[in-house]
C-alpha cells in the first residue's frame, strides 16, 4: 500500500511536465496562441507545420518565426502585429 501512494505522489507531480504546446490561429481574429491541448473548435487551426512541442519555451521561440503569426496581417487591426501566448485549460 506504501509503494502505491508513492506511485500514485509520483505521477501527481510528474504529468503537469508531460504538456503538449500547440500554436494555433484563431481563423476569425487570425491571432496565435500557445495551447496545452490540441485545439477540438473548427475556429482554431494549428500552423507551424503541426508541431508539437513539449515546452513552452520551446513554443514561444518558434512562434516569432511562424509567418502567419509574425506578419502584419495578424491580428485585428492594420499593419501591427498582435500576437498573443495564452494557455488554455480545460
Amino acid at each position: 500500500m506504501k509503494y502505491l501512494l508513492a506511485a500514485a505522489a509520483a505521477v501527481a507531480f510528474v504529468t503537469p511536465a508531460l504538456a503538449d504546446f500547440y500554436i494555433v490561429q484563431d481563423t476569425t481574429t487570425k491571432r496565435c496562441q500557445i495551447v496545452e491541448q490540441r485545439p477540438t473548435s473548427s475556429t482554431m487551426t494549428i500552423v507551424g507545420g503541426g508541431k508539437v512541442f513539449t515546452s513552452r519555451t520551446e513554443a514561444e521561440s518558434s512562434l516569432k518565426s511562424i509567418e502567419v503569426c509574425s506578419s502584419g496581417t495578424s491580428g485585428m487591426g492594420g499593419s501591427s502585429t498582435e500576437t498573443t501566448t495564452t494557455i488554455q485549460r480545460q
